[in-house]
């Protein structure tokens, strides 16, 4: 299991320190939620900020865009070379093109599903993604409690990836513990993020580590 901190979580006021600590304890991925305060109700952090992430993190930038006009915020980031762009499907109305968009930007490029879209929606998305990232809270917000039916979800995309493309990894943002770490890797599930539970642990190694089963 791979694991990717949400730097929603970190400490703002000494977000070079939190950054810096997470990839020295070990993890994989630093996840960056952006929200635009239009397609979620909340607003986080611009290409200034993530820059200065993306300078201090010596592990590659997964970049969660929660906005309306996916392509403008693509753009936005490009520069930055993250490892992954994601965007929800709910909001795009073109998102093959999108894909290809930001698969030319040399980005792996993946899609979001909320907790009440059906995995089917990107059936016949998946020959031509990356990754698919699964909500298993409300986006918006951090530290929520996890949603329990992303598990069959994950269970489902799962299958659904195994037939179309193997290569395709399955990633689950919100709620992660060790408490349902196991579920989840049962499920199909490659990387989780993990906001609060991360970042709140008085020892950073020893939480990531307990996510890399």
């Amino acid at each position: 299991m791979l694991v990717a901190p949400s730097v929603l979580s970190a400490d703002f006021g000494n977000l070079q320190r939190d950054i810096e600590s997470i990839c020295n304890a070990g993890c994989d991925l630093v996840h960056v939620d952006v929200m635009d305060g239009h397609f979620v109700p909340n607003l986080t952090i611009g290409p200034v900020v993530v820059s200065a992430i993306a300078a201090c993190a010596t592990k590659p930038l997964d970049i969660h865009l929660m906005v309306e006009n996916n392509t403008f915020f693509v753009d936005l980031f490009a520069s930055l070379k993250p490892e992954y762009i994601s965007f929800h499907i709910e909001e795009e109305k073109h998102p093959h093109r999108l894909i290809q968009k930001i698969r030319s930007l040399g980005i792996k490029p993946a899609i979001v599903l909320n907790p009440h879209t059906p995995p089917e929606s990107v059936e016949y998305l998946l020959a031509d993604l990356d990754m698919v990232l699964l909500m298993s809270v409300n986006p918006g917000f951090g530290g929520q409690s996890f949603i329990e039916s992303v598990i069959p979800k994950a269970a489902k995309l799962s299958e659904m990836r195994n037939r179309i493309n193997p290569n395709c990894l399955i990633e689950v943002d919100g709620g992660v513990t060790d408490k349902n770490i196991h579920m989840l890797r049962d499920a199909g599930v490659d990387i989780v993020v993990a906001g609060s539970y991360v970042f709140n642990h008085a020892n950073k190694k020893e939480a990531i580590e307990s996510l890399q089963i």
